[in-house]
């Protein structure tokens, strides 16, 4: 078996990024912006820190998918042989698409929200009862997505942690015998 060391850290640093730095922003980022001095100032302060987040996070992004394009085609042999990879392969792709529209549709509304930086908020994705009813719509919907981004990508990672056991020289063997059996 091969190593892909370059591939497996690109996916697992960008995971790990951007599971650890979305699941910070909800738990910290947002609810400190509701300490600013004025309500119109809170959105701002939220908006700040998810805008220094997203060159970041799409970095993130961009390592871990060319990681598991990496880890893919590296490990392409167990994916076609051995028995239950094929079926890991496609949970874990499927959440990463849920976890890349969770997170696309997270950035469209975010940038609705800062488009407006002065508008009063409660928090960073609670709206004040002054808040346009536009950028209102959106807080709400971001503040399900704060939370759905970091369980699907932590998801992801635990996916991870069970492809890295199936790479278990006994599970490989197992994986391969069953192949050839069934």
């Amino acid at each position: 078996m091969a190593r892909n060391t370059m591939a497996r850290s690109m996916h697992d640093v960008g995971l790990a990024a951007w599971f650890g730095g979305t699941l910070a922003n909800a738990v910290a980022l947002n609810a400190a912006a509701a300490q600013a001095d004025n309500p119109g100032k809170t959105g701002a302060v939220a908006n700040v820190g998810w805008d220094r987040w997203t060159p970041v996070n799409a970095a993130a992004i961009g390592s871990h998918l060319v990681g598991s394009v990496g880890q893919l085609a590296g490990n392409a042999p167990r994916v076609a042989g051995q028995r239950g990879v094929g079926s890991m392969v496609l949970v874990k792709t499927t959440l990463t698409v849920i976890a890349l529209g969770a997170t696309a549709y997270s950035r469209v509304l975010g940038k609705k929200v800062s488009a407006q930086t002065d508008v009063p908020a409660e928090s960073g994705t609670e709206p004040a009862p002054t808040t346009p009813d536009d950028v209102a719509a959106a807080q709400r919907r971001l503040a399900i997505l704060q939370w759905a981004v970091p369980a699907v990508t932590g998801a992801l990672v635990v996916v991870s942690a069970f492809a890295g056991e199936q790479q278990r020289a006994s599970e490989v063997h197992k994986g391969f015998l069953h192949r050839i059996l069934a």
